[in-house]
């Protein structure tokens, strides 16, 4: 792992497992919740967001990107929350609802409005371009050293970094609030805990990482991260702080294995040319996930203690 590796790889691959620790982490309260599709539907509706915001500003620069992206999620958000209110349904059939309608929305204000001189399209959308993600000024180990170098960093390292950052910070913070509200919402609102408050939270930290990491790796990726690894770890333990850190290995093993996957997979099977880094990644978070089913000490048969 030369210069080469510095200036083509490391960057991605830093970037890959950035976003999927950012993903995974609310991902472990959201599927103890039951509401893993919150962050399917959201990566899908700020798709419509990034739309109009090119739309309204002319220009495909990161602010007004997030921006967009943001004020979409947390309109689907609250359409989600008064579907399920006002109708009375489950939380599933809000979410799919709202996130079909809005990414359908998308789609269509992506076809037919003016964006063909830019990146900002479909397959974008879905698989991000974390492949051009590259350090150009990287010359070595060396260059992290350097500050000239570290000029060069693709912005999309040092935002998700922050997003990550901040992420783990405010777990670690309201992690009591977030525990026992998960695992039993009456005793925390005797306790006179804000469970409203702290659920609409969690939902909001799920938007902020999947808007943060949807331009650098696209919604497949956002989509698995909020899932598989957390699933996965939830096969291998009852204990919550456990689960947490089994579904961060989970999720940082996923980033990595699939990006050298996809670069190398094809290549030492005689295949001429790689394939999408964002799919390998989500297809190696699912056999991970499926690994678990098979082998996790927690696993059981529907209606079958893990235990039995």
């Amino acid at each position: 792992m030369g210069a080469e590796f510095v200036q083509f790889s490391l960057a991605p691959i830093l970037i890959g497992v950035l976003a999927s620790v950012a993903c995974a982490l609310p991902g472990n309260f959201l599927i103890l919740r039951r509401q893993a599709l919150i962050g399917d539907a959201i990566s899908h509706v700020v798709l419509p967001g990034i739309v109009v915001a090119f739309l309204v500003t002319g220009t495909v620069a990161a602010f007004p990107m997030l921006m967009g992206a943001g004020m979409a999620a947390l309109v689907a958000v609250v359409l989600i929350e008064a579907i399920r209110r006002l109708g009375g349904i489950e939380p599933g059939a809000a979410m799919g609802v709202v996130f079909t309608s809005l990414f359908a929305g998308g789609v269509l204000l992506l076809e037919q409005s003016d964006t063909s001189g830019v990146h900002l399209d479909v397959e974008h959308a879905l698989m991000g371009n974390l492949e051009t993600l590259i350090w150009l000024r990287a010359e070595g180990w060396g260059s992290l050293f350097d500050p000239v170098a570290l000029a060069g960093l693709p912005p999309e390292l040092p935002r998700m970094a922050v997003v990550a950052a901040l992420i783990g910070c405010l777990t670690w913070v309201f992690w009591r609030p977030l525990k026992l509200s998960t695992f039993d919402e009456g005793f925390a609102r005797a306790i006179g805990l804000p469970v409203s408050a702290i659920s609409l939270g969690l939902v909001v930290t799920a938007a902020v990482a999947a808007v943060a990491a949807f331009d650098a790796v696209g919604s497949i990726i956002v989509i698995a991260m909020f899932i598989c690894p957390p699933a996965a770890a939830r096969l291998m333990t009852d204990s919550l702080s456990a689960q947490v850190w089994w579904s961060l290995g989970f999720a940082i093993l996923s980033a990595i294995l699939g990006y050298v996957l996809a670069g190398y997979g094809p290549i030492w099977l005689g295949f001429a040319n790689s394939v999408s880094a964002a799919g390998m990644i989500a297809t190696v978070s699912g056999v991970i996930l499926g690994l678990a089913c098979l082998v996790g000490p927690r696993r059981a048969r529907v209606g079958v203690s893990a235990g039995a």
